[in-house]
Formats: C-alpha cells, structure tokens, sequence
C-alpha cells in the first residue's frame, strides 16, 4: 500500500514505517548513549517493552474482571498498538529484516496458518 506525499511521490506505507523507525533509534542510541549495547541486550530490553505495552492496552480492554469496567476507548487502543508496533519493527530492523522479508515471512506464515486450520499440516492439533 503506497502513500502521496507532497511532491506527488508514491511511498510504500510499510517502507515509511521502517524509515521513520530507523530515524528514532538512532536519535535515541546517539542522543542517549546507548550505541554500544549489545543485539541480544536490545532484543531482551524490546521484547519487555512490548510485554510492558501490552499490559497497558490490557489495562484498555477492561481485562480486570474483578472491577467495574470503564467505557472503551479505541482512540487509546490505537495508541497502544502503534507503542506495540514501534518496538516490534525496531526488532525487525536490527534483525536485519526489511520491510521486503518482514512481508515475505508473514506471507508464507499465513499460508502455513491457514493449511493447518484445513487439516493440512503435519502438526497435530489443528485438523478440524
């Protein structure tokens, strides 16, 4: 999916994600000091932030069944989400993974998700 921007250039939406990513990280490794903190450290500190991100839009979806719940808002939800996504495509890029592969492995997961939901998968548990 392609966006226009203002000279009438056609940007794909994912490709402007990952560069918009790529420009936080790096402001945020040279302007807090972090540029020499280790793949795995980043990982392991990436993958609490979105634990820590779920368990905020958790929080949105009145998961607590034990108070009285609030008015859902999706506006909060959206937030929530987009939090989610700047963490999981900082992971995708220092993985190494492009916006180009990122769509190729979820392309080729979908169908493997969808065989197994068929009964065509060699995996047990799924055949309906």
């Amino acid at each position: 999916m392609t966006i226009q921007r203002g000279g009438g250039i056609a940007v794909d939406k994912l490709d402007s994600i990952f560069e918009l990513q790529k420009e936080l990280d790096r402001f945020i490794e040279e302007h807090r000091n972090l540029d020499d903190i280790p793949y795995e450290v980043w990982m392991q500190k990436d993958i609490l932030a979105i634990i820590a991100e779920l368990g905020e839009l958790l929080d949105e979806v009145n998961f607590k069944w034990w108070k009285n719940p609030k008015e859902i808002d999706k506006a909060s939800i959206k937030e929530e989400l987009a939090d989610i996504l700047h963490f999981f495509i900082s992971m995708c890029i220092r993985t190494g993974m492009d916006p180009e592969e990122l769509y190729c492995v979820y392309h080729n997961k979908n169908k493997e998700n969808f065989n197994r939901q068929l009964g065509r998968s060699a995996k047990s548990g799924y055949k309906i």
